[in-house]
């Protein structure tokens, strides 16, 4: 499947965070997520394997009871069934890959 770049056709999936599936193919998925300042990704976890790049803004991640801080050009890696959140500390841009493919980030 080819992507070609489309402003819209992003949806919200919590208050300040927006999502758009990219492209995938039968084990993967390729997301963008725009994050806005202040935003709050509660805790959580599912199955899928998320491995993600920030290309601008800051992020704070916590897993294991641990905190971290993002900048552009850090990677990550949440291993499936790992509970995970963020806080994002400055509006943001980051692309993301799960697999298996995460049903409901489909349109």
């Amino acid at each position: 499947m080819l992507y070609k770049p489309d402003p819209s056709n992003f949806k919200q999936i919590l208050p300040g965070v927006f999502m758009k599936a990219l492209t995938y193919g039968d084990n993967t998925l390729l997301c963008e997520f725009q994050l806005k300042q202040g935003s709050i990704i509660p805790a959580h976890q599912h199955p899928q394997e998320q491995t993600g790049y920030l290309i601008t803004g800051r992020l704070r991640f916590s897993h294991d009871e641990e905190d971290f801080i993002v900048e552009p050009g850090c990677s990550w890696n949440f291993k499936g069934g790992i509970v995970h959140g963020a806080e994002v500390l400055e509006d943001s841009v980051a692309i993301e890959i799960f697999s298996p493919i995460r049903q409901d980030y489909l349109a």
